[in-house]
C-alpha cells in the first residue's frame, strides 16, 4: 500500500522577524502560524519539533497497537509522550514516553514489543528515508 499525504509551509520575511503558516491536507492544520518566537522562545503558535513530536508519538503508538494485536493482545490504552531536542541546528533526540494498560501481558513481552514498536515505526526511521527535492524560483 503507498499512501501520500501533503503539508504546505509558507513564509514571508528574514528567519528571525519573518512569520509563516503551515498547512494540511486534511485541514486539521489551515494556516496556522509559526516563527522565530514560536520555535526557539515561547511565542504562539506551533513549530517543527512540537509537529515531529506529534508525529512521532502517533506514529509509534498506533505501530505498537498493531503489534500488540497481532501477539494477541489488545491495549485499553495506551499513551505515548515525544520530546523533541533541537540542539546545534540539529535534532539531538526523541525521547518517547510510554504507559499503557494492557490486559494479561508480562512487562517482558510488553517491553520487548515496545521496542520492536520503536524500531519499525515509520516515523522513527523517517530520517533514514530518501528525501526529494524540486524547485522553481519565481
Amino acid at each position: 500500500m503507498k499512501i501520500t499525504r501533503t503539508a504546505d509551509a509558507s513564509w514571508k520575511g528574514s528567519g528571525k522577524e519573518g512569520s509563516g503558516s503551515l498547512s494540511t491536507e486534511s485541514g486539521i492544520l489551515e494556516d496556522t502560524q509559526y516563527h522565530f518566537k514560536s520555535r526557539f522562545e515561547d511565542g504562539n503558535g506551533t513549530n517543527p519539533e512540537e509537529l515531529l513530536g506529534a508525529s512521532h508519538a502517533g506514529c509509534y503508538t498506533m505501530q505498537l497497537s498493531f503489534l500488540l494485536n497481532e501477539a494477541g493482545y489488545t491495549a485499553d490504552e495506551l499513551n505515548t509522550s515525544a520530546k523533541v531536542t533541537l540542539e546545534d541546528k540539529e535534532i539531538s533526540l526523541v525521547a518517547l514516553s510510554l504507559e499503557g494498560k494492557v490486559p494479561e501481558i508480562s512487562d517482558s513481552k510488553f517491553k520487548e514489543i515496545a521496542e520492536k514498536a520503536k524500531q519499525v515505526c515509520p516515523i522513527s526511521k523517517v530520517l533514514n528515508a530518501n528525501i526529494t527535492l524540486e524547485f522553481n524560483l519565481k
